[in-house]
């Protein structure tokens, strides 16, 4: 039975209650439905808590998907109680780590548009995180990166979600901005994200709904990987 991914609708649902559809061998935990984002496309899965119906509570070290990727698991920390197989419990995700990820996301998203170029690799963090460019013309200058993302940030631009079929992605390949990072196709169709005025590119990830909630943020480092290769780094303020 496939996992029902909330987080993919609702990213701002912080807990939701479901069933315990099983234990694998290394004790991950698999739900019915989860609130948990699970580790991809740079972004990091969820941490958190399952509380059982007689309040036991097992706390969630990481969230990864399983071999199929139709199931989510929640990798308890170490030496946690594990909740009973079938048992109801409910889901919560540590919102402040969550919040963070999801400013730092679509922030990077509007990066992609300050600096068109092929990216090439990126991560998130808990309030910084980084994408990596092949940029032709070297000689970025970090100031004024920054002063240019503030500005696109600043237009207060909805961030919205639309779904498209993976035969639609393969005819519109422009689409696709990351070279190291396959969108999250095989289900036969794909999430578009949308940022009003500046993006729209495949992502499964988690995101703010509007680019006022990301705040302010700053290019800290921009590092030389290559040749052409240059990684940006940015953090919240």
């Amino acid at each position: 039975m496939a996992t029902e991914l909330l987080f993919r609708e609702d990213a701002y649902l912080k807990s939701t209650s479901a069933r315990v559809l099983g234990i694998n061998e290394r004790n991950g935990i698999i739900l019915d439905r989860t609130v948990f984002y699970a580790t991809g496309g740079g972004q990091p899965g969820d941490v958190g808590v399952l509380v059982s119906d007689t309040g036991k509570i097992t706390k969630i070290a990481t969230t990864v998907y399983g071999e199929d990727k139709s199931q989510i698991i929640h990798v308890p920390a170490e030496g946690e109680t594990l909740p009973e197989m079938g048992s109801e419990v409910t889901a919560t995700v540590d919102w402040e780590i969550r919040y963070k990820r999801m400013r730092i996301h679509t922030a990077l998203h509007v990066l992609t548009t300050v600096l068109p170029y092929p990216v090439t690799g990126g991560a998130i963090g808990d309030g910084e995180g980084r994408l990596d460019f092949d940029i032709p013309d070297a000689g970025q200058d970090k100031d004024e990166i920054t002063a240019e993302l503030m500005r696109r940030i600043s237009q207060n631009a909805d961030v919205t979600y639309r779904w498209i079929t993976d035969e639609e992605l393969e005819a519109n390949p422009s689409l696709v901005k990351t070279m190291s990072v396959k969108p999250p196709m095989g289900t036969g169709r794909v999430r578009l994200v949308e940022i009003a005025g500046l993006d729209l590119q495949p992502c499964g990830g988690t995101h703010v709904n509007n680019t006022s909630e990301i705040g302010s943020v700053v290019i800290t480092a921009i590092e030389k990987k290559g040749k052409i290769n240059r990684r940006v780094r940015i953090a919240l303020l």
